[in-house]
């Protein structure tokens, strides 16, 4: 069926009362890795690829030294911060950070189509967070980077209740002036690095 025989099928239906079933999105095979990875690097993000969790403190680390950050980082009252093993000499925080900051977050979902993070609210991990620190730090598990933004919504409703807020984060924070004068942090963080955990 060709898309135009598609959406005549559609029209008919509602004329006639009936309810047209929801479009079935399907994730297609791809390399969703590699395309997130391209469209983020593409949008002023870091990209590093780990083969583990264990390996998130010495990259977090790493991405300290070379920015010259404190070897500090801000970590939200997420579980999964906390059961990392930091022995990379980094002081964990618990306050909420600052513009001068380095923040972790974990991010449930991302789109490889566009290379965006999604970040789904809870106590353990508030909205506010990924609008607070100069350098945000982002990890992602592989299977959990999607083609869509449908698929992202697909998985979220089979999950149960959506979250009262969805956070899409697609690289640094920035605006535009009227002269086009490109202003890196004016809503968010001003540099984004994430780290793709193989699963």
């Amino acid at each position: 069926m060709s898309a135009r025989d598609e959406i005549l099928a559609n029209i008919r239906t509602r004329r006639s009362g009936r309810r047209a079933p929801p479009p079935r999105y399907e994730a297609p095979v791809l390399a969703a890795t590699a395309s997130f990875a391209e469209r983020a690097v593409a949008q002023a993000a870091e990209v590093r690829r780990l083969t583990s969790l264990a390996e998130v403190p010495a990259a977090i680390a790493d991405i300290l030294r070379a920015r010259n950050l404190a070897a500090e980082i801000h970590v939200s009252p997420d579980p999964k911060g906390a059961a990392l093993a930091w022995d990379g000499g980094i002081a964990l925080v618990r306050t909420p950070p600052g513009p001068d900051d380095a923040a972790l977050a974990f991010a449930p979902y991302a789109i490889a189509e566009t290379g965006t993070l999604v970040y789904a609210s809870s106590p353990a991990t508030p909205a506010s967070w990924h609008f607070r620190p100069g350098l945000e730090i982002a990890v992602i598990g592989a299977s959990n980077i999607l083609p869509r933004w449908e698929d992202v919504l697909t998985r979220l409703r089979k999950a149960g209740p959506l979250p009262s807020t969805l956070n899409l984060v697609t690289g640094p924070s920035r605006t535009g002036d009227i002269e086009q004068t490109l202003e890196l942090g004016a809503h968010g963080p001003k540099a984004l690095a994430i780290l793709i955990v193989e699963d």
